[in-house]
């Protein structure tokens, strides 16, 4: 059975930082292209960051610079570093890990910005 099970969400100030992470069981991330999504209330689900399976990165505009997804093979798990934090990032985080045919989400996490 897989699961992909988010933690580190939570409420930050303005300015402040926090770090997701996503660990897996029953699939090696390694193997796959890992991303994080984000949803806000009335908004669509959006592409935060992914890794590739060879560790190549990709970021949505509005979290260059600020943002920086990782992975430790070793523990299976795959981070979002986020810095800089601004009210218009609250939403409800999901990790999601896609190969071929096969596509797995967590329940999400929800981080809140907010002074």
């Amino acid at each position: 059975q897989v699961q992909l099970v988010e933690s580190g969400g939570g409420l930050v100030q303005p300015g402040g930082s926090l770090r997701l992470s996503c660990a897996a069981s029953g699939i090696i991330f390694a193997l796959y292209a890992v991303g994080w999504y984000r949803q806000a209330p009335g908004k669509q689900r959006e592409l935060v960051a992914a890794i590739m399976n060879g560790a190549s990165t990709t970021y949505a505009d509005s979290v260059k610079g600020r943002f920086t997804i990782s992975r430790d093979i070793a523990k299976n798990t795959v981070y979002l570093q986020m810095n800089s934090l601004k009210p218009e990032d609250t939403a409800v985080y999901y990790c999601n890990a896609v190969a071929r045919s096969s596509n797995y989400w967590g329940q999400g996490t929800q981080v809140t910005v907010s002074s």
